[in-house]
C-alpha cells in the first residue's frame, strides 16, 4: 500500500504543478477534436556491402475527444485507436508494430472548486490476433496465436472524485473500482498464466483503487505533448502490486498536414508480463485534424 500511495502522490504532484501554469477555465457546451496520423517507414538496400534488411511498414492512429460541460455536470470522453504492421523481406509473416482501442468516459457534478463527484467507465482491447514467434527444428520462422479481439479485454469502472481544470488537466481517483478482465477460455492455461485468469474461465474480477490523470501542453511553438496515466492496485489479491499504464504522445508540426509523431508507452501488469512493457513508435506522416 506505501507503493500506491507514493505513486500517486508523485502523480498528483506533478499535476498540481502544471495546473499553476494553467489561467483559463473550462467553457461549457461541447468540446470536440481528433487527430488522424498516418506513419509510413520504408528501408530498401541493393548489394549494400555493410548488410540491410527491406523492410515497409504502416502505422495509423487515431486520438479523439468528445467532452461536454453545462452549469455543474461535465461529460469527457476519449478514444485512442491504434494500429500498424511491417513486413520484412526475411520474414514469410506480416508482424504487428501496434495494436490498440481504448475508450475512457467520465463524468462528474460539481462538489466544490475543481472537484467533481464523479463516476468513470475505461474499456481496453485491441483489434486483430497477436502472435509469439519462434523458429521450428528447422530454423524456420513460426508463430503461434497467443491473443485476439476481446481476448485480452479489460473493463473499469466506479465511482470516485474527479479534479478537473480544464479538458488539458484533469485526474480521477476511484477507491472502490471494479474490474472485469475477459478472455477467450481456449486461451487459458494453468496457474493462471493468461492474464490471470483461471484455466477454463472467461473472466476475471477485481476489486481496486484506480487513479488516472491526462495533461496536455505546449512544449513550444508547433510540438505539443499529451500525457495519459493510469494506476491500479487491486484489494483482492497482491495490493501492493501496482499496475501501471503511461502514455506520451509527441506531436511536431511540420504544416498543416505533415508532422513528426513519436510516441512512448510502458505498461505494468504482472498477469500479463512479469517486468515493464515498453512500445516506441516514431515516424514522420500525414496529420489531419478534426
Amino acid at each position: 500500500m506505501k507503493k500506491i500511495i507514493t505513486s500517486i502522490a508523485i502523480v498528483l504532484s506533478c499535476f498540481f504543478t502544471f495546473a499553476q501554469e494553467k489561467e483559463d477555465g473550462p467553457k461549457e457546451g461541447w468540446h470536440k477534436s481528433g487527430n488522424i496520423s498516418f506513419l509510413f517507414n520504408q528501408s530498401a538496400f541493393s548489394n549494400w556491402v555493410t548488410g540491410g534488411e527491406n523492410t515497409i511498414a504502416g502505422n495509423l492512429v487515431v486520438n479523439y475527444d468528445f467532452n461536454y460541460l453545462k452549469g455543474d455536470i461535465t461529460w469527457d470522453n476519449k478514444i485512442l485507436a491504434s494500429y500498424g504492421l511491417t513486413k520484412s523481406k526475411n520474414s514469410e509473416f506480416k508482424k504487428k508494430t501496434d495494436d490498440r482501442f481504448e475508450f475512457n468516459s467520465v463524468i462528474g457534478k460539481k462538489a466544490k472548486g475543481y472537484w467533481y463527484y464523479s463516476a468513470f467507465l475505461n474499456f481496453k482491447t485491441q483489434f486483430t490476433k497477436g502472435y509469439i514467434y519462434g523458429k521450428d527444428p528447422n530454423g524456420k520462422e513460426i508463430r503461434t496465436e497467443y491473443t485476439n479481439f476481446i481476448s485480452p479485454a479489460e473493463l473499469a469502472f466506479g465511482p470516485g472524485m474527479l479534479w478537473k481544470k480544464s479538458d488539458d488537466l484533469k485526474f480521477n481517483l476511484a477507491p472502490l473500482t471494479s474490474k472485469i478482465i475477459f478472455v477467450d477460455k481456449s486461451f487459458t492455461l494453468p496457474n493462471d498464466a493468461y492474464f490471470g485468469v483461471e484455466e477454463g474461465k472467461s473472466t476475471k474480477y477485481e476489486l481496486g483503487f484506480y487513479a488516472s490523470g491526462y495533461a496536455k501542453l505546449t512544449v513550444m511553438e508547433n510540438v505539443t505533448m499529451e500525457n495519459i496515466l493510469s494506476l491500479y492496485s487491486n484489494y483482492l489479491e497482491d495490493p501492493q502490486n501496482v499496475d501501471v499504464d503511461y502514455t506520451m504522445n509527441l506531436i511536431m508540426k511540420i504544416n498543416s498536414y505533415l508532422s513528426a509523431n513519436f510516441t512512448f508507452q510502458t505498461i505494468y501488469d504482472d498477469n500479463a508480463f512479469e517486468g515493464f512493457q515498453v512500445r516506441e513508435v516514431f515516424g514522420v506522416g500525414i496529420n489531419y485534424g478534426f
